[in-house]
């Protein structure tokens, strides 16, 4: 249930136009004042991408990784506020989040 739905539950009354809805989905929420580091590693001989520094809420970034594994249709997880993906994904990553507004800086080759 996102915020739309709890709203229109408290409040049936209340027509949302789609300008709101718009709105809401381009401009994300989301708090950040540095670049979200995207990391490339070996752990066990497998590579790995990580994605860290993100400053805002902890559930915004859960959603993120989820969405993430998703769209890749990729294995990983929320650790110690970081996002860990299975594979090397960096570029594709990056796309992504630029899309959605954030700053993102590339660490490693």
């Amino acid at each position: 249930m996102d915020l739309h739905d709890q709203l229109k539950n408290l409040f049936p009354d209340h027509v949302i136009s789609n300008e709101e809805i718009n709105e809401d989905i381009d401009n994300n929420i989301w708090m950040q004042d540095e670049p979200i580091v995207c990391k490339y590693e070996k752990r066990k001989g497998k590579p790995i991408t990580i994605l860290e520094g993100y400053t805002g809420a902890t559930d915004d970034f859960k959603a993120l990784a989820k969405e993430l594994k998703t769209k890749l249709s990729v294995g990983g997880s929320y650790k110690d506020d970081k996002i860990i993906i299975q594979g090397d994904y960096r570029d594709k990553i990056m796309q992504i989040l630029k899309k959605k507004g954030f700053a993102v800086k590339r660490v490693g080759n």
